[in-house]
């Protein structure tokens, strides 16, 4: 059983966001960190979860956009949209260590079976895949309109790519890297998260719509919206309008759990949750100015939410909904995600 243990530990190396996974106590994980890039700085910062402080700092990377972590631990991948290129950063240094070209100007990226699914958001719109054996650009897939956010799907088996421009998702077979079908909508795809099924396989997609405060819910297998959910209000008084870029709820994501399901709310300066999988509120909790993305510890005991407009990070407990901790980070903190570090 030891055996057993150590060989899972040293497998696993992230949790993806949304993804549903199987929960394991941290001391199994390993050394987890939280990774919150910074998008108008040069800098990206590692948080512990244990302490809720900064740990280390990745510099260098100008316009810093999404960040992902290679299955063995030992590297970082983050989207460089001053330079158009992944950089790749050794985990242990924290340096950049090689500087791959890109199609055109990166945003988010999202990692699975050795390959790293880079979106590029200008027109025509496609997503580069990067080799990560090779650290190459293996390979580049056209989308109807250019990319603003990648995402596997908990299975395993898709690649997600949202575009604002086309305003739509297009479904990407993992295996033969090859576009199966497309989904569009009445405005500009932003994040997605997941629900999956008993067997594993993708049940429901939510997903942000430009100029939606909530969220849109798609049934995968029919391939068609089903629902949608609005946040709640607050007073006008404590609305915040300006600097929504056209996204008033953006970042949302799935506990590995899959108990529960957490949305940003740009507009009022909190995080809902959602029970799965009857989508009920819970409850919402305030936090920093703006929040804009999310991500989960291993053991879906906290959330991280990223401030952007208020430059920190608040840490979430999820059982209380209540926030433990605000930690400041650089400028207009966004993507965040979770490593999990032999």
């Amino acid at each position: 059983m030891r055996s057993r243990i150590v060989k899972v530990a040293r497998l696993m190396a992230i949790v993806s966001l949304g993804a549903a996974a199987s929960v394991k106590p941290l001391q199994v994980w390993g050394q987890v960190r939280i990774i919150q890039t910074n998008s108008a700085g040069d800098n990206i910062h590692l948080i512990d979860p244990a302490t809720n402080k900064i740990v280390a700092e990745i510099k260098g990377i100008e316009v810093n956009h999404g960040a992902a972590v290679s299955a063995d631990g030992k590297q970082f991948f983050v989207t460089n949209e001053a330079d158009h290129t992944l950089d790749v950063v050794d985990a242990t240094s924290l340096k950049v260590t090689k500087q791959i070209r890109l199609s055109g100007r990166p945003n988010n990226l999202s990692i699975n079976r050795g390959r790293v699914y880079v979106a590029i958001r200008e027109d025509p719109g496609a997503v580069d895949v990067i080799d990560v054996a090779t650290l190459t650009n293996a390979r580049k897939i056209s989308t109807p309109g250019g990319v603003h956010n990648t995402f596997v799907t908990p299975d395993g088996q898709h690649v997600i790519a949202g575009s604002i421009q086309g305003r739509s998702l297009t479904v990407i077979d993992a295996k033969s890297e090859a576009p199966l079908w497309t989904l569009y909508f009445d405005e500009g795809v932003r994040p997605i998260a997941f629900e999956r099924s008993a067997n594993g396989a993708t049940k429901r997609m939510f997903v942000q719509i430009t100029g939606f405060h909530g969220f849109y819910i798609v049934d995968f297998e029919q391939r068609k919206e089903v629902g949608r959910i609005t946040l709640p209000d607050v007073p006008p008084d404590q609305r915040h309008l300006d600097m929504l870029q056209g996204s008033p709820s953006h970042g949302i994501g799935v506990t590995p759990d899959g108990k529960t399901l957490w949305v940003c709310s740009k507009m009022n300066s909190y995080v809902y949750a959602y029970s799965m999988p009857d989508l009920k509120l819970l409850g919402g909790v305030h936090v920093g100015d703006h929040p804009d993305w999310l991500t989960f510890t291993p053991d879906s005991k906290t959330v991280y939410v990223a401030n952007a407009g208020s430059n920190s990070v608040s840490a979430v407990d999820i059982a209380t909904r209540k926030e433990v901790a605000r930690i400041p980070v650089g400028q207009v903190p966004k993507r965040n995600t979770t490593a999990v570090l032999r």
